[in-house]
């Protein structure tokens, strides 16, 4: 017998947690020290979990790569092998010059040219044919970042059942920014290729569920998406930093010698602090220009409060970049040309990098820290202060734009578009009291010490789990020949069985006229031939009059309207709850403007809801319109305690006070002491009745969608089939 394979975790990302130096024929391998390398130094190191990338450094020759995957492979990771032409192509030019600008709402800067595109696919199926090398059934694998969207279907296409995550590190943007890159539809079926789908803010997570609605043509009840026959959680996770190390760091005797030594050479002036890696998306000439308009307008911080700004480089010999560079250089000297005075410099500008200590005595050192981003996905340089700030002195100016500001309202917040804004903050940071940049600097430091890195990375498998044990609760298991018998065995040796069944799609085929559905002779025979030993409950979406009409000489219970009527055979009509109809005017009124734009629509009107149909309507049209509607109508709804439900080619809005579930066991108390209790359905309405059956219940589902019913049948010829062997 085979034994079990122990499951690992796969954390994938574009770039590996260290970085190879070649230096003549020598490789060199340097460890990183980002956020996200020390959250997740807590799984990949663990047993056999690794991290999988790429190293850093294009390798010529399989002398080099062998010697790589076997010093990485010490180190629990794996290289992701690629060519200068991927680094140019599918790196520098389909992440950073189409993602990265159309994600930071800097969309005219995008390119969009198709052998960018063709590299970026090639690349991510690179990430995955190394993935499919490493990965068993039962492992879980964490995707990170916009360099790898596609990634997470490819996987999927090759393993269905294996648990995969993806995290965005940078802000997901708005459908009318998304829209405009050529292959939106391409990269978020990709991405809904992961089971759980992780984002810095609610916005972001917001204007994903939107462009998945609107592009994709997929729906979401509350974040949860059903998407292929597979449920999807897309949900907002604010990353955080290791609040521990930063601040040990700035307790450590190297920074505090540090702080002695940089003070002593700027002198006693109030600082301003501004880090940020060189991008347009950071805001920083608007930062220089507030700060001269703060100078400008207030003499009296001339000589007295000083800027220091650490800018790190990147890609500096591209040209916006470039550019980029060139205006912060004109705008220091400019500055500082003005301002400067023989013992006092506005500006201390360094364009380089630093490592953690310097950094952390700047951190101490500063009065205010300036975090002005014109988009942001979350900066952490602004918790990174906070975390340095022993002594719980300081202020922190923050962009609203960065992710960061929903957690830290206690920053100064900021439209970074608003330089008159700007420069007030800055000057009320200047002046704050001290016994209020303490209130405020602990509340902020309670909060990142809670939400730190390490709690993310907790949350953010909890979640996958979550995600997959829903998926394992709804997974249905074919109704095999094995199973029908035993099903009718313990029907026949029943004394008093109830039997719940839907109609459209589970005993009759859809048409494109609804009436056209009507019972034939065999499903006469069949509803007949039940009731001669069980109580028929036909519970459907059908309004009244038309199940009265067509079942009036079966024996059968029927419940109209997904459950607002209720009748008994030879009874009459009722409700279950007082329900009201004043909302289906103006409700009216919007579906019949869908209907106006949406040739082959049309609407149609029950006592207590009302129901669009698209079956008639030209294919890809319907599915828009219904994301159009979906959204309006759930807009109109939230308020009104109405439900939006849809369905096989339609969409339904209701009292919510009605369903299927809280019909069938009124029922069930009707007939209580039933010894064999049956339901067959095929939509999401009917999840509500399998959801209400008892343990022992038969609940099967008509298609091969997730459900909550215990069996799966393919058609709706098939529940005619087994209800036959049933009666005979």
């Amino acid at each position: 017998m085979a034994t079990l394979q122990k499951s690992k975790t796969i954390i994938v990302s574009n770039r590996l947690p260290v970085r190879i130096v070649k230096e003549d024929d020598k490789l060199t391998f340097t460890p990183s020290e980002g956020g996200l390398a020390t959250g997740l130094g807590s799984i990949y190191k663990q047993g056999d979990n690794i991290w999988l990338g790429w190293p850093g450094a294009v390798l010529s020759n399989k002398k080099e790569e062998t010697k790589t995957e076997n010093e990485l492979k010490e180190q629990n990771m794996a290289p992701v092998f690629l060519t200068d032409e991927d680094i140019e192509l599918y790196y520098e030019g389909f992440s950073n010059e189409t993602l990265w600008p159309n994600f930071h709402y800097f969309n005219q800067f995008s390119e969009f040219k198709e052998e960018y595109w063709e590299s970026y696919k090639k690349v991510n199926q690179k990430f995955a044919d190394q993935i499919l090398k490493n990965a068993n059934p039962n492992d879980i694998i964490w995707i990170h970042d916009y360099q790898l969207l596609l990634l997470p279907a490819m996987i999927r296409a090759e393993r269905p059942d294996i648990s995969i995550g993806f995290f965005l590190h940078i802000p997901f943007p708005s459908y009318e920014s998304f829209r405009l890159l050529p292959w939106r539809r391409e990269l978020l079926v990709g991405m809904l290729g992961a089971d759980f789908l992780g984002f810095h803010t609610y916005d972001d997570t917001r204007h994903f569920l939107s462009s998945v609605s609107r592009l994709a043509g997929v729906g979401n009840e509350h974040g949860n998406i059903n998407y292929n026959n597979r449920q999807i959680m897309a949900d907002a996770l604010p990353m955080g930093i290791d609040y521990d190390k930063y601040a040990e760091t700035a307790a450590a005797p190297e920074t505090l010698e540090r702080e002695v030594r940089y003070r002593t050479s700027i002198g006693t002036e109030k600082l301003i602090l501004s880090i940020d890696r060189l991008d347009y998306s950071k805001g920083i000439p608007q930062r220089l220009r507030a700060f001269q308009k703060l100078l400008d307008r207030h003499p009296e911080y001339l000589e007295q409060v000083s800027m220091l700004m650490v800018v790190v480089p990147s890609r500096d010999q591209v040209g916006k970049y470039k550019e980029l560079k060139e205006e912060i250089d004109l705008l220091v000297g400019r500055i500082n040309g003005q301002y400067s005075r023989l013992s006092w410099t506005p500006i201390h500008y360094f364009y380089r990098s630093y490592p953690l200590h310097a950094l952390s005595a700047f951190y101490r050192m500063a009065h205010v820290c300036l975090v002005s981003p014109m988009r942001d996905g979350m900066n952490l340089v602004c918790k990174e202060f906070i975390a340095s700030k022993l002594d719980k002195k300081g202020v922190l100016v923050l962009s609203e734009m960065a992710g960061a500001s929903k957690e830290l309202s206690d920053a100064l917040l900021v439209n970074p578009n608003n330089s008159e804004q700007m420069v007030e903050a800055i000057r009320e940071a200047l002046e704050m009291e001290e016994s209020e940049q303490v209130q405020r600097m602990t509340v902020m430091q309670n909060t990142i010490k809670r939400y730190n890195i390490y709690s993310w990375v907790d949350l953010f498998m909890n979640r996958l789990e979550i995600v997959k044990k829903a998926q394992r609760s709804l997974t249905t298991k074919l109704l095999d020949d094995q199973s029908s018998q035993a099903l009718n065995t313990t029907y026949k040796k029943s004394k008093k069985p109830l039997i719940f069944l839907d109609y459209d799609g589970t005993l009759k085929g859809f048409y494109g006229d609804p009436q056209a559905a009507r019972p034939d002779p065999e499903l006469y025979d069949i509803v007949n031939g039940l009731t001669k030993r069980a109580h028929v409950v036909i519970i459907s979406g059908r309004d009244k009059e038309t199940l009265g009409e067509w079942f009036k000489s079966s024996k059968v219970d029927l419940i109209g309207e997904h459950g607002v009527w209720l009748r008994a055979h030879k009874e009459e009509w009722h409700t279950i709850t007082n329900l009201t109809d004043v909302w289906k005017a103006s409700t009216r009124e919007v579906l019949e403007g869908y209907v106006a734009r949406t040739p082959g629509s049309f609407v149609e009107e029950k006592d207590y809801s009302l129901v669009w149909h698209y079956r008639k309507v030209e294919t890809g049209l319907g599915e828009l319109r219904t994301r159009e509607l979906t959204s309006h109508l759930k807009y109109l709804a939230s308020n009104q305690n109405l439900q939006v439900l849809e369905g096989d080619m339609v969409v339904e809005i209701k009292s919510t006070e009605i369903n299927k579930g809280r019909a069938a066991r009124n029922w069930m108390k009707r007939y209580e002491g039933a010894d064999f209790i049956m339901a067959v359905g095929d939509d999401w309405t009917d999840e509500d009745t399998f959801k209400a059956m008892p343990k022992d219940a038969y609940t099967i589902k008509v298609g091969s969608s997730n459900s909550a019913a215990k069996f799966s049948v393919n058609g709706f010829e098939d529940v005619r089939a087994l209800l036959k062997g049933m009666i005979g």
